[in-house]
């Protein structure tokens, strides 16, 4: 027979024994999300992957206590994809979160049962075979697309050239790992539009970009496009005071270009575009198949200017557009 005090004691020990196995199975049963980015490791003031986390954060997800999230970086390399992909299917991700409809297309490869909620995934999700349509995607993939439509790189090409109107050629980089003919196609046909001619610059590293920036500088009236090339984002900085330094106006799709010294961008709010891919892993966690989650749009847009990459350039931006500019950077 168990005296009084043996008693007590094993109730006490009980009592201290369920809470501890208690968070040992939230321990065992936290969801684990996998993160690709195409570009480098989120630093203090990267907006994009802070941007997810921060609406997790809102959503009631702490990393470590109720959430475990693995992250994978390409560092701008496309070739990175596949096994990065792999490498967190094998890591039984409960949602894998990519970036780019290239990284995108790696994951699908990787595992048909995985769910994939894909951020600003360039191009057409439905040409490429992501998804069976956007308003019911089917299979295991969703997420925000950036597919802008013909009209947007026509859009650029028109800003840059009201920016600096002594341009007479559009310089684009292609990446020669990403084959993107429909790009080509749009920005051939809306350099033609405005009298301008385009120039496709295969670039296979960016060590090649001084020497690509310094031919492009020898003659009169060179400009050049970025629309998120993976290659190219990790190095704004290299690519912002380059064109300074060869004084060639250019205009990108991200304003973290134009943070990071860029004369302007043009172009959907990324961090926006991973705040929104928060909520869909937060439904996907709860249970929601993506085969459901129809594939979401832009719906904001931002003209960012800075007027001291414009002196630096020797350019006066027209009072018209600074109007028309959400933001200016002095």
């Amino acid at each position: 027979m168990m005296d009084r005090r043996t008693f007590i004691g094993a109730m006490a020990g009980g009592l201290l024994a369920a809470p501890l196995a208690m968070e040992a199975q939230q321990a065992g049963g936290m969801p684990r999300i996998g993160v690709l980015v195409p570009a480098e490791p989120a630093s203090p003031t990267e907006p994009n992957v802070g941007a997810f986390r921060r609406e997790l954060h809102k959503l009631g997800y702490v990393e470590g206590r109720n959430v475990a999230i693995e992250y994978r970086y390409a560092h701008g390399r496309s070739e990175a994809y596949p096994g990065l992909a792999q490498e967190l299917v094998r890591l039984k991700v409960d949602v894998l979160v990519v970036a780019s409809g290239a990284a995108a297309l790696a994951a699908k490869k990787a595992t048909q049962t995985i769910p994939i909620v894909f951020v600003a995934g360039g191009g057409d999700p439905v040409g490429a075979g992501l998804v069976a349509s956007l308003a019911r995607p089917g299979g295991n993939v969703t997420g925000l697309s950036m597919q802008l439509g013909e009209g947007f790189l026509g859009k650029l090409v028109e800003l840059l050239k009201q920016a600096a109107p002594s341009i007479s050629r559009v310089g684009y980089f292609r990446d020669t790992t990403l084959v993107n003919p429909q790009v080509i196609g749009d920005l051939q046909t809306s350099t033609q539009a405005f009298g301008l001619k385009a120039e496709i610059i295969d670039i296979h590293d960016v060590s090649e970009l001084d020497g690509l920036l310094a031919t492009m500088s020898q003659k009169p009236g060179g400009s050049f496009v970025v629309t998120g090339q993976a290659l190219l984002f990790p190095h704004r900085s290299q690519i912002t005071d380059l064109a300074v330094k060869y004084r060639l106006p250019a205009i990108y799709s991200f304003r973290v270009f134009v943070d990071a010294g860029g004369l302007m961008s043009y172009g959907p709010n990324l961090p926006d575009l991973w705040r929104r891919a928060a909520t869909y892993a937060d439904r996907i966690l709860k249970g929601a198949k993506p085969a459901d989650l129809p594939i979401e749009q832009p719906t904001k847009f931002e003209l960012v200017i800075n007027l001291k990459t414009a002196k630096a350039l020797g350019l006066t931006i027209p009072p018209s557009l600074l109007q028309r500019a959400d933001q200016v950077i002095e």
